[in-house]
């Protein structure tokens, strides 16, 4: 978790902005730096990242090739969203190229966020490894609020959830609204009664009046496995059930299939998450997605118009175009010729 900026260490405040000065805007060198602030060069690169990690520093890059590739260009003039592209090498682990993905989208946050908004988190594998690196920013009247509830027969599930939820709140001088309630029901009746409960239409007004909506994509194929799916939420009869409905993939526990379809995918029924009607009227709706084993999961989300911004690593855009690029060329080739 990066630190915040500590009232009680002036001093270090102030040396790491004078460092942060002399570094960024005086093209000093670390050496030099140390020699004219009379400490060691170790010092002074503690001090730099002490400015990064408080948000003192904020580093952005600006290409002059309008986006970082054509890459990007043609997933954007394809499925008309704004994308980021992660540079992320062919070789990386699943696991890394994880990190490296959500290490971005985590960094590239504050540009989305600002006060008086109401930011959605559904919670996984993917947000909690982007509330690990999340940069403090200073902001007003922010609430979080959880997307679906993460509870099953073995845990609440509100200490996973919660970690991730605090985090935000910290990083974001926010306040967190838990979702305490089981991530899919036993009975779609029981889910009905609870949704009538005030304090629970609480949370679910929140949901309706969300700025932003922040998610991964849970995928039965995915290399690094969803949580929902490894977790003990789900029964074989449920597997069985979602490999019936030809599900691909969920977003905030609520399932889809490769054409976008959801609504009669039985297991939604008993689901905690947002309705993808509902979720698709939130103005912003960031993605992050890694992995080439999610892009299955990733053109259901984008052919039920799930997304706005995507953050992708660029093995998995590459993959995902050709995949696109593929689909067009079987269409083709099957087109009757008058």
């Amino acid at each position: 978790m990066p630190n915040r900026i500590d009232a009680d260490q002036p001093e270090k405040v102030r040396e790491a902005l004078r460092a942060a000065h002399l570094y960024y805007l005086q093209d000093l060198t670390m050496d030099a730096i140390a020699r004219e602030m009379h400490t060691s060069r170790s010092s002074i690169s503690r001090l730099l990242g002490f400015a990064r990690s408080t948000g003192l520093v904020d580093i952005q890059i600006r290409s002059p090739y309008r986006g970082s590739s054509s890459l990007e260009d043609a997933i954007q003039k394809r499925f008309q969203i704004a994308t980021h592209i992660v540079p992320v090498p062919d070789h990386a682990s699943n696991v890394d190229r994880l990190e490296r993905v959500c290490m971005s989208a985590a960094r590239m946050l504050d540009r989305y966020l600002d006060s008086n908004m109401v930011v959605g988190l559904a919670w996984g594998s993917t947000l909690t490894a982007i509330s690990r690196h999340l940069v403090p920013k200073e902001l007003h009247n922010v609430q979080f609020v959880q997307l679906n509830g993460a509870g099953n027969n073995q845990t609440t599930g509100i200490v996973y959830a919660s970690e991730m939820l605090r985090r935000f709140g910290d990083a974001y001088s926010g306040t967190s609204q838990q979702f305490p309630v089981p991530a899919f029901f036993d009975d779609p009746r029981t889910k009905e009664a609870l949704w009538r409960e005030r304090s629970t239409r609480r949370v679910l007004d929140m949901q309706a009046r969300m700025d932003v909506a922040l998610f991964g994509l849970g995928s039965p194929f995915a290399d690094v496995p969803s949580h929902v799916y490894i977790g003990g939420y789900l029964e074989p009869r449920d597997f069985e059930m979602l490999d019936e409905a030809q599900v691909v993939g969920d977003c905030a526990t609520v399932f889809y299939r490769a054409d976008g379809s959801y609504r009669d995918i039985h297991l939604n029924d008993r689901a905690s998450g947002p309705d993808l009607d509902q979720l698709r009227r939130t103005p912003r709706r960031i993605c992050v997605v890694s992995g080439a084993s999610k892009v299955a999961s990733l053109r259901g989300a984008l052919a039920a118009k799930l997304v706005t911004d995507l953050v992708i690593d660029e093995g998995s855009a590459r993959a995902l175009l050709e995949s696109a690029m593929s689909d067009i060329e079987h269409a083709s080739a099957h087109m009757v010729k008058p």
